[in-house]
């Protein structure tokens, strides 16, 4: 949402981006259920401070606001548990109607508890002020006017949801199948955005059901947010979600040899900083890895790139904001021999995103290739922080943004490429006087 920022770049040169940016103009059965249990849990346990990275000796992470906040946090910690999947498939199978339909709606209920305390955790953040509670009010109303996205994610048979990855408080993931299982599918592990305060994986719920169309597997991560966790924490998480997926997706149908990155807002500066952490540990003696950024073929940011300057309590302090700056670590020289194991790198934003402008993933694209990196940013002109990602794919018909990812991930597939040319447009999810609506109340 928009705040002031701080910018990550290091300038480079604005005539080096228009060199190589391209531009592109504007085109309007759940085998592991659930089961939710609201506890307190214990604050030492729940925000363990070892970071991913060295911190600054100067961070300081005492404050009355984040105490309070950690108050709010531990009176509303959700914990979720996952029965296993031959137990749970026994159990769907024994079902009746009646008893499918409440559960899914005693899990509605839960999530929809948790989602409202996330809403208010980011108020108590903020301050409430007159500002931010206009803007949590326009945040309601945006969520009311995409609802329909919720109810894939909780009636969808397609979605595996809340599989325990690790066992530190939010390490769950969502999985969208394919509805045909032959072969083996390629994989997105998607990190979603949310500020760093609000981010959950349901928040990936229509990227997940339209990729699953295209014969694509979809893991949503989840991961701890402030004041829960910190940014190390954050990338402790999404570490821990990938290692995951490249090692039990195909027990899922998924192929681990063609496994793509991608994240959203602050999900892609996570999935960013988790990515260069990795290849640093790598060229490190003695680092033990459970996964490595060779088993991921292409890094795909979604209008990611900055810091914003309230954050700093999220980041460590601000001595600590470079170790968590991805184009700025990059340009370490001591780094240097990480970069070259770097996955090609792919950049989406709206040149209409004013929560984070463009100029962030054009910079980013711009100093990784000059440090001997693999790179590109990709324009969508007169689109803003959530046209891309929410009210475009809800508009239905030909999405250019999803259309350009689907191609990258089938890009080496020439039976897939040619089933995307001839694959139906998608029907629209809601009347485009909602979607408009959406844009203007939009906070972001």
């Amino acid at each position: 949402m928009p705040s002031p920022i701080l910018p990550i770049s290091s300038n480079p040169s604005s005539s080096a981006s228009a060199a190589t940016t391209l531009v592109k103009a504007k085109i309007d059965a759940d085998p592991s259920a659930t089961i939710l249990i609201s506890s307190k849990f214990d604050p030492e346990k729940a925000i363990p401070i070892t970071p991913v990275l060295p911190r600054a000796s100067s961070y300081n992470s005492t404050s009355n606001v984040n105490n309070n906040i950690v108050s709010f946090a531990n009176n509303h910690q959700q914990r979720f548990l996952r029965t296993s999947s031959d137990s749970s498939l026994a159990l769907l199978a024994d079902e009746t109607p009646r008893q499918s339909i409440s559960r899914e709606v005693g899990h509605v209920a839960a999530e929809t508890f948790y989602l409202s305390g996330l809403c208010l955790k980011l108020l108590s953040y903020l301050g409430v002020g007159y500002r931010w509670i206009t803007r949590f009010l326009a945040l309601g109303c945006y969520a009311m006017l995409l609802m329909p996205v919720a109810f894939y994610y909780f009636f969808s048979r397609q979605v595996r949801r809340s599989i325990i990855y690790g066992e530190k408080p939010r390490n769950r993931l969502d999985l969208y199948l394919p509805k045909t299982s032959q072969g083996t599918k390629p994989v997105v592990a998607f990190i979603t955005g949310g500020a760093w305060i609000i981010g959950y994986k349901a928040w990936g719920s229509l990227l997940g059901q339209q990729l699953s169309e295209r014969d694509i597997i979809v893991a949503c991560i989840d991961y701890r947010n402030f004041p829960q966790g910190t940014i190390s924490d954050m990338v402790e998480d999404a570490s821990q979600g990938i290692s995951f997926i490249c090692n039990n997706i195909s027990e899922y149908g998924g192929d681990p040899n063609r496994i793509y990155l991608m994240g959203q807002s602050a999900g892609a500066h996570i999935a960013a900083c988790t990515l260069v952490n990795q290849a640093i540990k790598e060229t490190g003696e003695g680092d033990s890895v459970s996964w490595s950024v060779s088993q991921i073929k292409a890094y795909l940011g979604l209008s990611g790139g900055i810091v914003p300057a309230f954050s700093y309590s999220i980041m460590e302090g601000e001595d600590s904001l470079h170790q968590f700056s991805p184009e700025i670590l990059v340009q370490d020289s001591n780094v240097k021999p990480a970069v070259s194991l770097l996955p090609p790198v792919i950049l989406f934003h709206g040149t209409a995103d004013y929560s984070i402008p463009a100029d962030a993933s054009q910079n980013f694209a711009d100093t990784l290739r000059r440090v001997g990196g693999k790179a590109e940013s990709i324009l969508y002109d007169g689109k803003t922080h959530t046209d891309l990602f929410l009210q475009d794919p809800m508009r239905g018909g030909r999405d250019e943004m999803f259309e350009d990812v689907v191609a990258i991930i089938h890009g080496e597939d020439e039976a897939a490429l040619a089933k995307d040319a001839v694959a139906p447009p998608r029907r629209r999810l809601v009347p485009e006087f909602m979607l408009k609506l959406a844009h203007d109340v939009s906070p972001f």
